[in-house]
């Protein structure tokens, strides 16, 4: 459910990547290794064991032939496992299915929707064997959050075969890296804690023995929607012809009657 939004992360760390200057000597590397070996995820949060993710990615032997020292500096990425619900104060869900149709869905099938609405927790370590590199790391992320583009990214959700990218916000650019406690003389280490405000989607169509509209296999990625009214049949109500010169009659006084109607 959750995992278009760690995807949508990923993409969101590549593109901070991407604009990342190099101002320091161990920086000039670390700008042209490449997003998939220099921004790597951990499982999980990782305040508690930064250096054991440390020694496991020092032990990995990233490239291929003979072993080499590791490279630095790194930057790992985790997103907490636990969940916690947006505050009301921000957004609402949908807890009720509401009826749409698929912007690109050429069928015009009808779905049911729900939206959850999910704060989650993210965290950014940054290792570097000088403190100058993992400030500067730190203070060029601190940056792109800052950015109009770095408030927000879009995870891909799909659904019949539609690929769905719904926006996650950045809670605040307001972070602080925090320099975690080493053993290493030569090592800094900073974390940085975000929360990502995620919406994603929850759709459904009918399911095996359901009534559907026939547009699709049920239980498959190419599902049928569910039955829609596509026209009323009625009869026309015609108003009379009356005749252009009616109009009510006068009401008279009989005289034969001494006035009496």
């Amino acid at each position: 459910m959750f995992e278009p939004v760690k995807a949508g992360f990923g993409r969101y760390m590549a593109c901070f990547y991407a604009d990342l200057i190099a101002t320091t000597r161990p920086l000039e590397e670390f700008v042209t290794r490449g997003a998939g070996k220099a921004i790597m995820w951990a499982p999980g949060r990782m305040v508690d064991a930064a250096e054991e993710m440390l020694s496991l990615y020092a032990r990995d032997n990233i490239e291929p032939g003979p072993t080499k020292p590791f490279s630095m500096p790194i930057m790992f990425v985790a997103m907490a496992k636990d969940y916690v619900p947006s505050g009301r104060d921000f957004t609402r869900q949908i807890g009720d299915r509401v009826d749409i149709a698929l912007p690109g869905d050429e069928k015009g099938r009808n779905f049911k929707l729900r939206t959850i609405a999910a704060d989650i927790r993210a965290q950014v370590v940054i290792a570097a064997m000088d403190e100058p590199t993992a400030r500067s790391l730190a203070a060029q992320f601190a940056l792109h959050l800052d950015s109009a583009a770095g408030r927000r990214f879009k995870a891909p959700f799909s659904f019949a075969g539609e690929e769905l990218n719904w926006p996650v916000q950045i809670e605040s650019p307001d972070v602080q890296a925090i320099a975690v406690p080493s053993g290493a003389k030569n090592l800094t280490m900073l974390a940085i804690d975000i929360v990502l405000r995620a919406t994603v989607p929850l759709i459904d169509a009918p399911k095996l023995g359901d009534a559907n509209d026939g547009q699709g296999v049920p239980g498959t990625t190419d599902p049928a929607g569910y039955p829609v009214v596509n026209l009323i049949a009625g009869t026309q109500y015609e108003q009379p012809d009356y005749a252009p010169d009616s109009e009510i009659g006068n009401w008279s006084v009989a005289s034969a009657s001494n006035g009496a109607p």
